[in-house]
């Protein structure tokens, strides 16, 4: 199954007024993940991967003993992360719904302390990589944080929420203020209703 760009649930400046602008969007969906695309497509043709979903492939290629994936999975996974993240995000979205608000309340004692933990998982990856609200395998609710395009499917987890923290998601717009982008992000950027949808 040939990987596809997705095209974005909005237009490229509907975000612009709310801190993500739209050359941050054209660079970071139309090349950025276009080439995790292209690329993936290319690693996989001929292999024992080319018929099989991307979840299959994100799976199946992790090696949860090596510091550096392979190609494969790299591409694959960074194409399945930018997917969720677009529709992790959205303008004019509404409150957090209550039952994720009380889910997540649950968990972390309030929606404060989970943002402030989300975003300390987020400043606090070294280099690049992504930071997640995750349902676990214990049906909990918790906050990681992965290196590069490693993803919550290698561990069995549900990706609720996840933010990317690759030097190409903010920096036209933060400039090196990673925290400012992840403060951003929480307060005018998250879709929660699509957060909610995916408990």
């Amino acid at each position: 199954m040939a990987f596809e760009l997705p095209d974005l649930p909005y237009a490229h400046d509907a975000l612009a007024d709310l801190g993500m602008s739209k050359e941050t969007l054209e660079y970071h969906h139309d090349i950025h993940h276009k080439a995790y695309v292209d690329n993936g497509n290319k690693l996989i043709d001929g292999t024992e991967w080319a018929g099989k979903s991307i979840e299959e492939i994100v799976t199946g290629t992790y090696d949860a003993t090596a510091v550096a994936q392979s190609g494969i999975f790299n591409n694959a996974s960074q194409h399945w992360n930018h997917a969720q993240f677009w529709e992790m995000m959205g303008p004019g979205t509404g409150g957090m719904p209550g039952e994720l608000e009380k889910a997540i309340t649950e968990s972390f004692g309030s929606v404060d302390e989970f943002k402030s933990q989300f975003s300390a998982a987020g400043a606090g990856q070294f280099g690049s990589g992504w930071c997640w609200l995750v349902k676990d395998t214990d049906g909990g609710l918790k906050v990681t944080k992965t290196e590069n395009g490693v993803n919550p499917l290698c561990f069995g987890q549900t990706a609720l929420l996840g933010c990317d923290v690759w030097e190409h998601s903010y920096y036209i717009d933060f400039r090196n203020k990673r925290p400012a982008y992840l403060t951003n992000f929480l307060d005018k950027l998250v879709n929660w209703e699509n957060v909610a949808s995916r408990m």
